[in-house]
C-alpha cells in the first residue's frame, strides 16, 4: 500500500536523479517527479504528500514557494539546500518548511525524513488546513524567538530602515549568485549611500524611494551606517543604473540631508554578472564595493564597474 508521493519543486536533473533513487528503496513511497509549484497548489499534490523544495529552484524565492504552498497543497514541505543551512533554517521553518534536508539527497537522510514524521506519512490535519488560522505554531514561534535564538525579525530585518539586514544580505547574496549561474540570467548589484550621517526619519525616506524604484523580486538591504546593497535579479547594468539614476534624484527632490544639514551625496557602484572577471559571488560584491568607493571619492554619483 502506498503511504504517499514524494514530489520535488527544481530544474536541477542531477538532485531530481538523486531523490528518485532514493525514494526507490523506501517502502510504500512513490516518486512523484519534478513538480512546480503551481501544479502542487492547483491540486495534483494529495493531503500527506511530501515535498522538497529546491532552494535554487527559480525562478521565484524558494521561501516565496515554501510559502504559497503552506495552506493551500496540504502537504508536508520541506527545503533541500546546501550542506550549511544554519542561517536558511528558520527562515524555511517561518515560511511552513518541517525540517531541511541537505544535499546530495541519500537514501538513508530520505529514510529518516520520512521514519521521522508522525502518523506513518498519513494525511494529517495542522494549522495549514482549509479555514485555520496562518498563523504561526506557538512552539514555533518559541523555537524563532526564546532561549538564545534571534527573533525572525532581527534575523531578516534592520529596524531603522525595515530593509533587509546585513546577516541576511549575505545569504541572499549567495543564493542570488548561484541562481544567475545555474539559469545562465544577469544580475547586477549596487552598492549605494552617502557619507556623513543621517536621522532616522531621512533613513526611513530614503528606504521609500529604493521601495518605489524597485521590483518585487529586488532584494533591498542595508549594509552599514551610511550604505545599502541591493540584488537586482534579471537586470543588467543599464537598468542598475537608471534604478539607482532614480533614487539620486528622489533624494535631490525631497531635499533629503545628513545630521549636519547637507543634501545627501547619493554614490552608487555596479557590478553585474555574467561578466569575465566575475566568477565567485565574492567578486561580484568586491567589484560594486570597489565601485561604490570610486564613485564617493570622484564625486560623479555613479560608477560601473566594467
Amino acid at each position: 500500500m502506498t503511504s504517499g508521493t514524494i514530489h520535488l519543486v527544481s530544474s536541477d536533473e542531477g538532485l531530481a536523479q538523486s531523490v528518485q533513487t532514493a525514494v526507490s528503496s523506501l517502502g510504500g513511497w512513490a516518486y512523484g517527479g519534478l513538480a512546480s509549484v503551481d501544479a502542487l497548489t492547483g491540486g495534483s499534490a494529495t493531503p500527506g504528500d511530501i515535498v522538497l523544495v529546491d532552494v535554487h529552484a527559480g525562478p521565484e524565492n524558494a521561501f516565496e514557494s515554501l510559502r504559497r504552498l503552506t495552506g493551500t497543497s496540504r502537504t508536508r514541505l520541506f527545503l533541500v539546500g546546501d550542506e550549511d543551512l544554519s542561517f536558511a533554517g528558520p527562515i524555511a521553518s517561518f515560511c511552513g518548511a518541517a525540517k531541511t534536508l541537505a544535499r546530495p539527497v541519500t537514501a538513508t537522510a530520505l529514510g529518516s525524513l520520512v521514519a521521522g514524521l508522525s502518523g506513518g506519512g498519513k494525511a494529517h490535519s495542522d494549522s495549514r488546513g482549509e479555514g485555520a488560522s496562518h498563523g504561526l505554531p506557538e512552539a514555533m514561534l518559541q523555537d524563532l524567538v526564546g532561549g538564545t535564538t534571534q527573533t525572525i525579525l532581527r534575523a531578516l530585518v534592520d529596524p531603522e530602515t525595515g530593509l533587509f539586514n546585513y546577516e541576511f544580505l549575505s545569504f541572499k547574496l549567495d543564493e542570488e549568485f548561484k541562481r544567475a549561474r545555474r539559469f545562465g540570467l544577469p544580475l547586477s548589484c549596487v552598492m549605494l549611500g552617502f557619507e556623513g550621517q543621517a536621522s532616522e526619519d531621512v533613513l526611513r525616506q530614503l528606504a521609500g524611494a529604493f521601495l518605489e524604484t524597485s521590483r518585487d523580486t529586488d532584494v533591498l538591504g542595508r549594509f552599514d551606517e551610511s550604505s545599502f546593497l541591493f540584488f537586482l535579479p534579471n537586470t543588467g547594468p543599464d537598468g542598475a543604473e537608471v534604478m539607482a539614476a532614480r533614487i539620486k534624484q528622489i533624494a535631490n527632490d525631497r531635499g533629503l540631508s545628513d545630521l549636519v544639514g547637507d543634501p545627501l551625496e547619493i554614490a552608487a557602484g555596479i557590478s553585474f554578472f555574467p561578466h569575465p572577471e566575475i566568477t565567485r559571488r565574492e567578486d561580484l560584491f568586491g567589484r560594486a564595493r570597489e565601485a561604490f568607493f570610486e564613485a564617493r571619492k570622484e564625486g560623479t554619483g555613479q560608477v560601473v564597474a566594467g
